[in-house]
């Protein structure tokens, strides 16, 4: 049996409890501003507060965040491409986990 290659993961675990600041966040993605701006704006990222200077992100948004902006720069796909694949993953994701209750997969 052949060996298979190792595969790079790039994975970070963060607790749900976590908070970031925006330049927190931007700093943990290593994206600028303007890029989270984007996110933000697209619905991809949800912050909590009323303006760049008081939003907190969730520790889950970091991932998102990463994902998001993988797609947008390494498919070129924009913050809106972005935001649409995201939201056609989760939707898959909820139809699986569906299809594992019902006991089908």
């Amino acid at each position: 049996m052949a060996s298979r290659p190792p595969v790079a993961l790039d994975a970070v675990v963060v607790e749900e409890e976590i908070e970031f600041s925006f330049v927190d966040l931007c700093h943990a993605c290593g994206a600028e501003r303007g890029h989270v701006l984007e996110l933000v704006q697209e619905g991809v990222l949800e912050p909590s507060g009323n303006s760049p200077d008081d939003w907190r992100f969730s520790g889950p948004s970091l991932r998102t965040a990463r994902v998001a902006l993988r797609l947008d720069h390494g498919l070129e796909l924009g913050p809106s491409g972005a935001a649409l694949v995201l939201e056609l993953l989760a939707e898959i994701e909820q139809l699986r986990a569906k299809l594992r209750r019902a006991g089908l997969r």
